[in-house]
């Protein structure tokens, strides 16, 4: 064990450990959940560092030797190599102070023993004055929301759900010839293509794309240099637009300061837009998994227009039975991310003043969605919708029965009389074109033509 001490006092920890007094206070403060900030929150953590570190060297605040040591540790960090030291719980102290000093710590007792000293001799690596120095909790938590958010964004969901569109679009084209009954209102409508009804899945998803395209937007803009409330106090002249121009540096992204650094600070809105944007496709797949649901709904007793790829037995008591399981999982990863971006409202609207004081949880409950959104819409992609088959038989049937394919005796015989013809089909168990043959209404010839379905779903 060794002691370390802050401006509360002595903190025991054990000596193997890279963390520091503060993080260890917030260890024993916050025995909440277990959750911690993610891999992703860490390395920006680290980004946000060393970028400092370098604005800071260029106006001479930190000496040659002691940035080449913290650019190390922080580099260390940004790979992952000390995540491990990162214990703060998310639900912790406001805004995230427990967890700047988690970074502060580890990136300074790793830079200690880089010089070849001990753990704990601030006086050659300093949490505060060295690693920390001209940030505060206060723009670099939200700016690390930005930049882990942007990348997991960039990286992982946009590639997943254009995987998904893609699919679809496939699907849609291999379907194109296929004519069903089309559904409204959970009854039977004119008929539709298959093709057509998965390429409206594929277009919904690429929609989507483009409003979160459209969100993450936001996240370009950084807080940092606001500092405290955004006045920039302990910062060099310099330091606001050198540490951005690292920032890029190190991330090939094309990061920007705020505009205005005090609302950049008293407001988490970029986080509010992303959610929200994340809530849109959730609630876009919810619509798509529903219908996969129950057009594969059967075998015997449902819809069953297509059919699903058999991924695992669907009942621990029915045997051969198999379940829609992968468009459930889904359905399961949207529900919890709708519920994520309930939290982040809440969160987000609690600014007071200067300050957001819930960041830690809207950074865990932002990065927490696009994690499982982005494996769950992997997963349906790749183990049910790329096997999806269509029952084309069973389809022609139902395009065939479909009582709405009087709407197309309209323009003959009016609305009225056309719905005589639906009723009394309804009631006799025959379809359209045998009500309009029977009652002379077309002849044989001319029921083929206009009550074709295929013709009746367009190009």
């Amino acid at each position: 064990m060794r002691i370390e001490k802050d401006t509360l006092g002595k903190v025991r920890l054990p000596d193997d450990v890279y963390y520091g007094a503060q993080t260890g206070r917030a260890v024993d403060n916050f025995p909440i959940s277990g959750l911690r900030l993610p891999g992703r929150f860490i390395r920006a953590q680290g980004i946000v560092k060393l970028a400092a570190a370098r604005a800071n060297a260029s106006m001479g605040l930190l000496g040659k030797k002691m940035l080449k040591a913290v650019e190390r540790a922080a580099s260390e960090v940004i790979k992952g190599m000390h995540n491990q030291h990162f214990v703060v719980d998310v639900y912790q102290a406001g805004a995230g102070t427990s967890q700047n000093m988690n970074a502060n710590e580890v990136i300074a007792n790793r830079a200690i023993e880089i010089l070849g000293g001990e753990k704990g001799d601030y006086t050659l690596v300093n949490p505060n004055d060295h690693v920390n120095m001209a940030q505060s909790t206060n723009d670099t938590i939200p700016a690390s929301i930005y930049i882990s958010s942007f990348g997991a964004v960039r990286d992982d969901l946009i590639p997943a759900l254009g995987g998904l569109s893609d699919a679809l679009l496939s699907k849609s084209l291999e379907f194109d010839n296929i004519v069903k009954a089309g559904r409204t209102h959970m009854q039977d409508a004119v008929p539709i293509r298959l093709g057509q009804e998965f390429g409206g899945y594929a277009e919904a998803i690429k929609k989507d794309m483009r409003r979160i395209n459209n969100a993450v937007e936001s996240l370009l803009y950084l807080p940092l240099g606001g500092n405290a409330t955004g006045t920039g106090i302990n910062t060099g002249p310099q330091y606001r637009g050198n540490v951005i121009k690292e920032i890029k540096k190190i991330t090939g992204i094309k990061f920007k300061s705020c505009e205005n650094l005090f609302e950049g600070i008293q407001n988490v809105t970029p986080a509010l837009e992303l959610s929200a944007a994340l809530r849109g496709v959730s609630i876009t797949l919810t619509k798509i998994t529903n219908d996969i649901r129950l057009l594969s709904s059967g075998p015997r007793t449902g819809l069953a227009e297509i059919k699903l790829p058999a991924v695992q037995p669907g009942s621990s008591i029915m045997p051969g039975k198999v379940n829609p399981v992968m468009a459930e999982m889904l359905n399961m990863v949207c529900f919890q991310v709708m519920g994520n971006d309930a939290t982040i409202a809440y969160a987000t609207q609690a600014s007071q003043l200067e300050l957001n004081v819930m960041m830690p949880v809207i950074a865990y409950n932002l990065l927490f969605s696009i994690e499982i959104l982005s494996n769950g819409i992997n997963a349906f992609t790749e183990k049910c919708v790329t096997g999806i088959e269509a029952d084309a038989k069973r389809c022609e049937d139902y395009a065939d029965a479909t009582l709405a394919m009087a709407t197309a005796l309209n323009p003959l015989i009016g609305y009225a009389p056309a719905a005589e013809v639906s009723k009394e089909a309804y009631k006799s168990g025959k379809s359209i074109r045998q009500i309009a043959v029977e009652k002379g209404i077309l002849d044989e010839k001319n029921a083929s033509r206009i009550l074709d379905p295929r013709k009746l779903t367009g190009n």
